[in-house]
């Protein structure tokens, strides 16, 4: 066939199948995100210092330091995003692989014996060769398909940071909950001393007839009651240890169980600073901060690849294909015969049962399906950092009023005492001023472990540092 012939094979293919090439149509308006163009009431936040990558270390615990960096290298969730990122390299590979021309070698061996005209005969032949085919890739479909192939790259490894980013916040919140339950049951045990002296001290008074049997039951009663508190801390600080082992290899790993040690051996609740409430900046630099957020712009342009991609399987492909090699026959005394071939083919869909519009329809929904899932990306990011802000506030507010109702009750308590030993009031007051005092105290530190894991959440919602990377490259229209 000369080159006029396929030409005009190739063009009246063309005409025929772009009568029924569909439009691509844009994603729903619906889809896309409002972003307010401040945070409310944080006219002090907008900043633009952005948010260390190292954020755990505005903490001040070197410990701390220490379970980020085992979790990041071996949290299971995060080696298994890693791996991911490794299938989605070789996904873009093979995608590349597919617009470049494919060699292969053969050599097809045959031997047969057949009744003819001279009797039996025996054949035998051998052509060792080589094929080539190679599709050329006229309207970008293969091309669509490879850079599709990278933008899932890029967003598996924006997934892979987000786990990341996700992880460090788990083991950070872990371990600030972690130091809580040590302080809480620090300071339940303490109140079971007490208690265990206020219980000493009231049998002692009941047997020389100063108080009644009544108030030696109400603090029996009340050291009861700590020493159950001290049990169901202690339970919950076992599985507090068990849960931030599992985040960085489980109860087996020897290096996780070493520093559980040492954490439970040394440091404090108090060793963990509460850092300065981080700025945000303007919502709108939050679309670039948040690995979450690359990932499903990502993959929203990763389906508009696709999708067109899609589109261009309507239309002709051109495959041109050769070989060449030798044949080695008995007939010809196995003296090699050189063979070759060289063609190429048209194919134009004209009638597929609807298969292509089905293809093409799906891609569209997937293109759009992504686009909601962008936009409700974004819309979470929003109301997680403003939610964090507006709990930094709440809870700083109580955790003032927590501490000074504790210095409070530890005054009022001083006073029962004296009341108490001065004969001007009965044992029973100064055990209630015992029980607020213990209950305002447990108060304090769940309340400063509230700030504490506030703060990891907002550097969380913040993106923890990351960037998008600079290079993200569009999808093609």
């Amino acid at each position: 066939m000369s080159l006029k012939t396929l030409a005009t094979c190739l063009a009246a293919c063309g005409v025929l199948s772009a009568c029924s090439v569909p439009a691509i149509t844009e994603a729903p308006a619906r889809a896309a995100p409002a972003i307010p163009s401040a945070w409310p009431g944080e006219p002090a936040s907008q900043g633009q210092q952005a948010v260390q990558a190292a954020w755990w270390q505005a903490f001040g615990d070197p410990l701390l330091d220490r379970w980020m960096a085992l979790a990041a290298e071996r949290n299971n969730d995060v080696l298994a995003a890693m791996a991911r990122v490794d299938e989605a390299r070789a996904n873009l590979e093979l995608a590349g692989s597919a617009a470049l021309p494919q060699v292969s070698a053969t050599a097809p061996l045959s031997a047969g014996r057949s009744l003819g005209a001279r009797g039996l005969t025996q054949t035998r032949s051998l052509q060792p060769g080589l094929q080539a085919s190679w599709e050329i890739d006229l309207w970008n479909r293969l091309s669509q398909l490879r850079n599709a192939a990278d933008l899932r790259l890029q967003a598996t490894q924006a997934d892979r940071d987000a786990v990341g980013l996700a992880v460090a916040a788990t083991t950070a919140q872990a371990y600030i909950a972690l130091r809580s339950l040590q302080a809480q049951l620090a300071a339940a045990q303490s109140t079971v001393r007490s208690r265990q002296d206020a219980v000493r001290l009231a049998d002692d008074q009941v047997r020389v007839g100063y108080i009644s049997q009544l108030q030696q039951s109400q603090a029996l009663a009340e050291l009861q009651s700590v020493q159950q508190a001290v049990e169901q801390l202690s339970l919950a600080l076992e599985r507090q240890r068990l849960s931030l082992l599992q985040l960085v290899g489980g109860a087996g790993d020897e290096a996780a169980q070493a520093l559980m040690r040492e954490t439970l051996g040394q440091g404090s609740f108090d060793a963990v600073a509460l850092p300065a409430v981080p700025s945000a900046g303007m919502p709108s630099a939050l679309l670039e901060r948040r690995p979450d957020i690359a990932r499903a712009r990502l993959q929203l342009a990763a389906s508009d690849s696709n999708l067109a991609a899609q589109r261009a399987a309507f239309l002709p492909q051109v495959t041109l294909s050769a070989s060449v090699g030798n044949l080695l026959i008995n007939a010809l005394d196995y003296h090699p015969a050189t063979v070759w071939s060289v063609g190429g083919s048209i194919l134009a869909p004209l009638f597929n049962g609807g298969r292509l519009q089905g293809q093409f329809d799906a891609a569209s929904a997937q293109r759009d399906q992504a686009a909601y899932a962008y936009r409700g990306v974004v819309v979470k990011a929003f109301a997680d950092v403003e939610g964090a802000l507006l709990s930094a506030k709440r809870l700083q507010a109580q955790w003032e009023h927590a501490r000074q109702r504790e210095a409070v009750l530890a005054r009022t308590l001083g006073f029962a005492k004296d009341r108490y030993e001065a004969g001007y009031a009965s044992y029973l007051e100064e055990l209630d001023a015992q029980r607020n005092l213990y209950a305002v105290q447990q108060e304090v530190i769940k309340l400063r472990e509230a700030q504490l894991q506030n703060a990891v959440a907002l550097y969380q919602a913040l993106g923890g540092g990351w960037q998008t990377p600079p290079a993200a490259p569009a999808a093609a229209k």
